[in-house]
Formats: structure tokens, sequence, C-alpha cells
């Protein structure tokens, strides 16, 4: 594979933020809105659509491919914004622990009452990567 066609790791690795979860929200209502104009139109143009599909190499629990690069030491055990396009829409989040296995959380509140930004909630997801 040429490298020019490599995922840049420099932008591959964002710290998932209030911010990115409002953008992820935000595509979420553009889609419902699609999905509403769609209705009205035929059918048969909906099934020809191509369904996205999650990557195989960025499953969870399986281990990040050196093509996305170093990981930064900062970023170990962070939760980070997905790039996988398929969660694109989905409110998820993924976190990668320092032998660079991929979990992926939701972002919706956990038992009702904590956040994805939860100081609990983080401490639960530390313990629960930790190998």
């Amino acid at each position: 594979m040429d490298p020019l066609f490599w995922p840049s790791e420099t932008n591959r690795f964002r710290r998932f933020t209030p911010e990115s979860l409002a953008a992820i929200e935000e595509r979420i209502a553009d889609k419902k809105k699609e999905q509403v104009k769609v209705k009205g139109k035929n059918k048969d143009q909906e099934a020809g659509k191509d369904k996205l599909t999650p990557q195989l190499d960025l499953k969870i629990c399986k281990t990040l491919p050196s093509l996305y690069g170093d990981i930064p030491a900062e970023l170990v055990g962070e939760p980070l914004e997905d790039f996988d396009p398929y969660y694109s829409d989905h409110k998820t989040f993924m976190v990668i622990n320092k032998r660079r296995t991929i979990f992926r959380f939701t972002a919706t509140s956990a038992l009702f009452i904590f956040g994805p930004f939860n100081p609990v909630r983080k401490a639960a997801i530390k313990i629960l990567i930790h190998s």
C-alpha cells in the first residue's frame, strides 16, 4: 500500500471531549432528518445505498494495527474519538491501552447518572482496560 494513503497519525488520535460528543449528536440529528426525507421518496433508492460496516481491523478487543502509527503516551488509557467511519454517527468513544488493545464504550449515561466525562466512570474505565 502506498504510504500516501495511510492514515495520518497526527490527526487520528483526538481526545473525546464534550465538543466531540456534541458533533456526534449533530450528525445523528442530521441522519434522522435525511431518513425522514427519504421516507417520502421511493424505497428502491434506499435499498441501493451502500451501508457502512465496522472495519474489521478496528474491532473491540483487537490490537490496533501498526498502520495507524504509535499512540502518544499521554493518550494511552484516555477516551478518544472513534476513527472508524461506521461509528461516526454512534455515541461511542474508544480507549486504547498500553498493549494497543481497542476498547469501545458508549457515551450515554451509565446508570442514568454517570456521564462519559464523570470522574467515577473514567476511573472505572481505567480499571477495566488495565492489563
